[in-house]
């Protein structure tokens, strides 16, 4: 676990402007910063950028954060990896604090994620090649799903 002094100290020593500026076009207006939201289409700029508060904020949609949240929205990082970019630009070393536990704790999570994805996985070919999957594809289509629609939502098959 990251310590919260930690992150505090990242967030304080990290230039919020920089981090987005690098990433989106921003135009100095008044005390802050705008551009278009690089989270919904719009041909107006509704985002704003404020250096003094170390914020976002999006009058479209709503997005707001700190760098850190931009980070994972923008870059789609977990916030670990949104972390250790910071850190890493500025130079500092993450503190780990994990103990033995918390490291298995993520192993076995990484483990069951897995194995998870290997059944979906499996599933959906069941879907695709099961010589039973005629029953299954008639429900779908009853249900007015299409292929497409299964295929986005990885929709599949469990045999009898």
């Amino acid at each position: 676990m990251i310590p919260p002094t930690f992150i505090d100290e990242l967030l304080a020593r990290t230039d919020i402007v920089e981090i987005i500026e690098s990433r989106v076009a921003l135009k100095k207006t008044g005390q802050n910063f705008s551009g278009l939201c690089p989270f919904h289409q719009e041909k107006s700029p509704s985002f704003s950028v404020s250096q003094e508060k170390q914020f976002y904020y999006c009058f479209g949609c709503q997005a707001s954060g700190s760098a850190l949240k931009f980070l994972m929205e923008f870059d789609r990082m977990d916030f670990l990896s949104a972390v250790e970019s910071l850190a890493g630009r500025l130079g500092l070393a993450v503190p780990n604090d994990a103990s033995s536990e918390d490291r298995e704790a993520v192993a076995q999570r990484k483990l069951i994620f897995d194995t998870l994805a290997e059944a979906k996985d499996f599933y959906k070919q069941q879907l695709r090649s099961n010589p039973q999957r005629g029953r299954a594809v008639d429900y779908l289509k009853q249900r007015g799903l299409t292929g497409e629609v299964a295929n986005r939502f990885e929709i599949g098959f469990a045999p009898p």
